[in-house]
């Protein structure tokens, strides 16, 4: 029992400056609290660690890839004794480090409309979508909408070298970003509206998105290739720090973000 207290006592010690600036009930918000995480490149890798010392209670993992030396760049959980390693392992791993407390439930699966309901079930009460291929985001987006499963995404952060230009808002509402728009016309030939938070650039981007593209820096094995796109550790980090920020706040019960739909 001893050992117990002291395990309690050290965990507590840790999310001493959190408790101060938040207090203790949106604290225990998060305690309490089940995210839901898709995508654990270079912003989810950061989501996951913001999380993780800011003492959510569980985490689910959603990805299917392997660490691999280009992740090193600008990947959290990429170094080179994780090359090679399952990305969901290597973050199982650092949150068992940073919090032991915290649940961690792991999928090495790719994001479908087939894993959906493995992906969504049973309902997390915060999902967040990192991933960086346009189909399998918006299959996400789309089923957690009409499970009413509350979201932040992740719009492009490659390309990206002016940290002033990041925006949070209703991705309904973004400007700017390639990735959003084609994102937001799929989304609403499904019916799907505003409600769903995302953080973008409106920093402007030479590289001529197409549609069909799936804005990815790697292929799903057995899908057809996608462009490697060139990327700052320090944009991709803000994003994931941005994303895991909201996040934070929304399961505290302290922010609500709104915004007003627009086009560009």
């Amino acid at each position: 029992m001893a050992g117990s207290g002291r395990e309690i006592g050290l965990s507590m010690e840790q999310f001493s400056r959190i408790i101060k600036l938040l207090g203790n009930d949106a604290f225990a918000h998060l305690r309490q609290s089940a995210v839901t995480v898709v995508g654990l490149g270079a912003v989810g890798g950061f989501v996951v660690e913001a999380l993780a010392r800011s003492g959510v209670g569980g985490l689910r993992l959603v990805d299917y890839d392997v660490v691999s030396a280009s992740n090193i760049n600008r990947q959290i959980l990429a170094l080179h004794s994780t090359i090679g390693q399952e990305k969901i392992a290597a973050a199982k791993e650092r949150i068992a480090d940073i919090n032991p407390r915290c649940q961690v439930e792991t999928l090495s699966l790719f994001a479908s409309e087939e894993t959906m309901p493995t992906v969504l079930s049973p309902a997390p009460d915060l999902l967040i979508d990192a991933i960086d291929s346009l189909n399998p985001k918006t299959q996400l987006l789309t089923a957690a909408y009409v499970r009413a499963i509350p979201t932040l995404s992740s719009m492009g952060a490659a390309l990206r070298a002016d940290p002033s230009q990041i925006r949070c808002g209703d991705l309904m509402a973004t400007s700017g970003c390639p990735l959003a728009r084609h994102l937001r016309k799929r989304l609403r030939r499904r019916g799907i509206g505003a409600g769903i938070g995302a953080v973008y650039s409106r920093e402007q981007v030479a590289f001529a998105y197409d549609e069909e593209d799936d804005f990815a820096a790697s292929a799903h094995p057995g899908g057809r290739p996608r462009h490697i796109l060139g990327s700052l550790p320090t944009i991709t980090a803000i994003f994931g720090m941005t994303l895991a920020n909201w996040a934070i706040l929304k399961l505290a019960g302290l922010e609500e973000q709104s915004a007003t739909p627009v086009s560009d």
